[in-house]
């Protein structure tokens, strides 16, 4: 008698499973890295929006009272809420200032800081 050549109906679905479950595995991953591309783009936007606030306030040369204030920023086609909040220092001629910038859902995405003189 001669065997046939050939692969099983148990063979075939097996090979079948190993696949599916090597799709679904690379399938979330891609899910990950997109989702990551897309924290990192409201990051770096963020971090616009924060900095543009602080420069604006070392441009204007002002000396700024101690308190919180809040503004808004569009970067990316996206708007984002913020709040600068300003600190004495040990040394009165000096303010620290922070810009804490979140999304749209009030999610903190970066904060940065400065040191302002007085002028």
């Amino acid at each position: 008698m001669r065997r046939a050549a050939g692969f099983t109906l148990l063979e075939v679905l097996v090979a079948l499973a190993v696949v599916a479950l090597a799709l679904a595995a690379g399938l979330r991953a891609a899910d990950a890295l997109t989702d990551n591309a897309r924290r990192l783009e409201a990051v770096v936007a963020a971090q616009w929006c924060a900095d543009n606030q602080l420069t604006d306030l070392r441009l204007r040369r002002l000396f700024p009272g101690v308190g919180d204030s809040d503004f808004s920023c569009e970067q990316l086609g996206r708007t984002f809420k913020g709040t600068l909040r300003t600190r004495p220092t040990p040394n009165p001629s000096f303010r620290r200032v922070d810009a804490e910038v979140a999304d749209e859902d009030g999610r903190p995405l970066v904060t940065l800081s400065t040191v302002l003189p007085r002028p």
